[in-house]
């Protein structure tokens, strides 16, 4: 297994290079826990009970036995995968699913490929690979970023302006490389535009003292007390239109549209949007990569660095005590 810098991964070495090299990869359960250990512990074992680094001893039941302290460890232990009955061979099919096609994948897709009887089971394996999708320590925007917000939901009748009823607020955030050429993109779910809400977001997307534009909004107002160079276009006050003012954002909130009522027919909860965001973020900050096999590499890669997401924290209590999957149309 090579080094975790992009530059030192190949396809067809650390990753499958497409689809037919995939069984290959994984012919059986063995060949996939291996690869999570590789995943997991590229520099050896390490045990999670006494942090000791070295060879573990292989037991028949496919855990690992700690040379230190005797304790049995589970390569899926205290990932995305702890718990799992079913083979991790279709949790990678998922995996690979969800990462090679450019609009991601459904949970009714992938219920269909990989033979499931349950909805439910395809549609947690999706949120908790959702879950993975994004590293919490990850990289702020740097340089020239776009910040606006968009509204995500049905339409509203009798509703102006910024204010809103039902549909949900995504502050958006994207790095301006020239005219044509879009950075990376960081969403989230905001309760409102407030000052708070939005300055929080911009905060923890944008690095200080980056050029942030912006329009007349006055929440934005405070951004040069925070380190930003502050750049305010006056929307109301030119003849242009929004998108080819801050054509940025505009092409980001577009797409995001597109892909939610594509992809999952705008059947998406607000209280699991982020997660959707999550989705879309991680693949727009890759669309450039030179394989997809090498984003499947990176969702597994943090699918073992992720805590357990159990069934219950992912769903919500419905109506006469049934619990189904948020966004679920009946």
């Amino acid at each position: 297994m090579s080094l975790s810098d992009p530059a030192h991964l190949k396809a067809g070495v650390d990753y499958p290079a497409d689809l037919s090299a995939f069984d290959g990869f994984f012919p059986n359960e063995e060949a996939c826990a291996r690869y999570l250990e590789r995943l997991r512990w590229p520099d050896g074992f390490r045990c999670p009970k006494c942090d000791q680094h070295g060879d573990a001893w292989r037991m028949e039941r496919g855990l690992l036995l700690c040379r230190h302290c005797r304790a049995q460890v589970s390569v899926t232990a205290g990932t995305i995968f702890e718990g799992t009955r079913k083979p991790l061979k279709l949790w990678f099919i998922a995996a690979w699913e969800i990462t090679t096609h450019k609009y991601g994948a459904n949970a009714l897709n992938v219920k269909r490929m990989l033979g499931v009887k349950s909805y439910e089971t395809a549609w947690v394996w999706l949120h908790k690979f959702r879950r993975a999708m994004v590293r919490p320590n990850r990289d702020r925007l740097n340089g020239i970023v776009e910040v606006d917000e968009a509204y995500v939901g049905g339409e509203e009748e009798g509703v102006k302006g910024r204010y809103t009823e039902k549909k949900a607020i995504v502050a958006i955030a994207v790095e301006i490389i020239d005219e044509k050429k879009l950075g990376r993109v960081r969403l989230r779910r905001v309760p409102d535009c407030s000052g708070p809400s939005l300055q929080s977001f911009v905060q923890e997307a944008v690095q200080q003292e980056a050029t942030v534009l912006t329009d007349g909004w006055s929440s934005y107002a405070a951004l040069p007390r925070l380190g930003y160079d502050h750049v305010v276009t006056n929307q109301s006050a030119s003849a242009d239109p929004a998108h080819v003012l801050m054509p940025g954002v505009h092409r980001v909130a577009s797409l995001l549209k597109r892909w939610l009522l594509g992809t999952y027919q705008g059947s998406v909860s607000n209280d699991h949007l982020d997660y959707y965001l999550d989705e879309f973020s991680f693949r727009f900050n890759r669309r450039r990569s030179r394989s997809r096999g090498l984003l499947f590499y990176r969702l597994l890669e943090h699918s073992v660095r992720t805590d357990p997401a159990p069934k219950h924290v992912l769903f919500q209590r419905t109506g006469r005590g049934r619990r189904r999957p948020p966004g679920h149309k009946m």
